[in-house]
């Protein structure tokens, strides 16, 4: 066994590493024309706790409009945000000494995914969606997403929010930390395999498998959340960076 193999064995596990190695194979084969992905699904309780001690007073959180235009080097396509904001979607963006130093996005109800066709919808008004997290490298050992996420956590508390759901990739090794750090409750898991035009799915989740042979054809899959509080509730999402 190779020491890169060995590594993302200790990384990911054994089943995310076959699946990982089955990814690099397809890619390879195929000149890049196949994709493979897998998510896994998790949802976090809010707590109604605020983070402390909170520092970092010189980052200013704030909403950015649908048509407030987008900053030089905004690190995602115009396209893709536009599309997030015909959802319903909002984003929470930190800002320090005049930089763009992170963002988060969230969206209620129905979240149609950017990397792949399918849509995700909640089965609960008391959950809701929190995607694309964004720190700037240089900036993950400091203050900023502890701040963006009290932002975020306010903001949900006050619409009613106790859950929120994210899709992680199985192939991030320091997202999986992150979330097992934190505490989470696993949702359900998906596979998709894209292949031009062609998208396959099969996930832990109804319908479990799908084909979709356009843009126009794409599974949904719904989640539910916890019918009870955790025990000791904690909003420390900080873990993350």
């Amino acid at each position: 066994m190779t020491t890169g193999l060995r590594y993302t064995l200790a990384q990911l596990g054994w089943l995310n590493t076959a699946w990982y190695v089955l990814a690099r194979l397809l890619a390879r084969l195929s000149g890049g024309r196949w994709t493979l992905l897998r998510y896994i699904f998790v949802a976090q309780y809010i707590s109604d706790m605020p983070l402390t001690p909170m520092r970092g007073a010189d980052i200013h959180i704030r909403e950015r409009r649908s048509g407030d235009g987008l900053p030089s080097g905004y690190p995602r396509p115009p396209h893709v945000v536009r599309d997030r904001y015909a959802q319903g979607a909002q984003t929470l963006e930190a800002w320090r000494n005049g930089e763009l130093a992170g963002f988060l996005w969230l969206i209620a109800d129905a979240y149609q995914e950017d990397e792949v066709r399918v849509r995700y919808r909640l089965a609960s008004s008391r959950a809701g969606w929190d995607f694309d997290v964004w720190v700037r490298p240089e900036q993950r050992l400091g203050w900023v997403f502890r701040r963006l996420w009290e932002a975020a956590r306010q903001r949900l508390r006050r619409r009613g929010v106790h859950w929120t759901c994210s899709r992680i990739s199985a192939f991030n090794a320091a997202s999986l930390r992150a979330h097992a750090r934190i505490g989470v409750v696993r949702l359900g898991h998906a596979v998709f395999l894209r292949c031009g035009a062609w998208q396959w799915m099969i996930a832990s989740l109804h319908p479990y498998f799908h084909l979709s042979r356009n843009p126009a054809s794409f599974p949904q899959l719904v989640f539910d959340i916890p019918s009870q509080e955790p025990p000791c509730p904690s909003s420390n999402k900080s873990a993350r960076y």
